[in-house]
């Protein structure tokens, strides 16, 4: 499998990539798509993306940094044209903290919403990683506006009950989960977990946070914990851990149009560090 959300240009992971790296592929993660915040962080990515053979990387203005100006749009632009970048992202609404304003959430939105919407047109047709923290039934509307397919987007680290898990669904959107769907006090996100079709399920981490149980607590989460919450949504879903890394891997593979490495022999049982 691969990690395919995670924050390989956070300082936690500073001048250690490559060891993080080989801690993945020892864990049978064999790769992970890094994603940006704003313009000189999907810069910062692709460089990452271009030395690593099985990284690869997103370009886009997360909500949280909306408030970052001025955002470069041309440099987004030149990343995603770049053949090692796969998605646009991360973007979407964030109501669960209390800055930026929603204003300025939206107006940044609406601005990228467009500048995408012409990359398409420009046959930059790359799928979207939405960032949405209670903020479903907002952000819904506002995609189906675009002339962008529903079955483009992707809702990472979905932490929301299962009746907006439904939305989404219904809507044609993927849904990702992180280490949160193991966490004894998010039930509602295990729920939302078990009912995504097969065909619409991915796994990531958002490292360096949220490390899934056993390990919740440790900093940084690192892509190897991807396998850990891999594992825990098979047994959730009551199908063989085997099984369920097949479909994850097709489906990560048929999103982002990668071809994902095999792990070795035996690393799928290797006990993570």
């Amino acid at each position: 499998m691969i990690d395919t959300h995670c924050h390989l240009t956070f300082p936690e992971f500073a001048d250690r990539i490559d060891e993080v790296m080989a801690q993945a592929a020892a864990a049978g993660v064999t790769g992970a798509i890094t994603i940006s915040t704003e313009s000189r962080d999907a810069q910062a990515a692709l460089l990452i993306a271009e030395h690593h053979p099985h990284v690869w990387c997103a370009a886009g203005v997360h909500p949280l940094y909306s408030d970052q100006f001025p955002h470069d749009w041309n440099a987004i632009r030149q990343v995603a044209r770049h053949p090692k970048c796969v998605a646009f992202g991360e973007l979407g609404l964030d109501n669960h903290h209390g800055r930026p304003p929603r204003d300025i959430q939206d107006r940044v939105l609406a601005e990228e919403l467009t500048f995408i919407e012409s990359c398409y047109a420009d046959g930059i047709a790359k799928p979207i990683v939405i960032h949405c923290r209670r903020a479903v039934e907002d952000l819904l509307p506002i995609l189906r506006a675009t002339n962008i397919p529903a079955d483009r987007f992707v809702f990472h680290c979905f932490t929301e009950p299962p009746e907006h898990a439904r939305m989404v669904l219904d809507f044609g959107a993927m849904l990702s989960f992180t280490g949160v769907a193991t966490y004894k006090n998010a039930r509602e996100v295990a729920e939302s977990a078990k009912l995504v079709p097969t065909d619409r399920i991915m796994v990531e981490t958002d490292a360096p946070f949220l490390s899934p149980e056993p390990l919740r607590g440790r900093r940084p989460c690192t892509p190897a914990y991807a396998r850990l919450t891999a594992a825990f949504l098979a047994d959730l879903r009551g199908v063989p851990f085997e099984e369920f890394h097949a479909a994850i891997d097709a489906n990560a593979a048929r999103f982002f149009g990668i071809d994902i490495p095999a792990p070795s022999p035996g690393t799928l049982e290797t006990p993570i560090p």
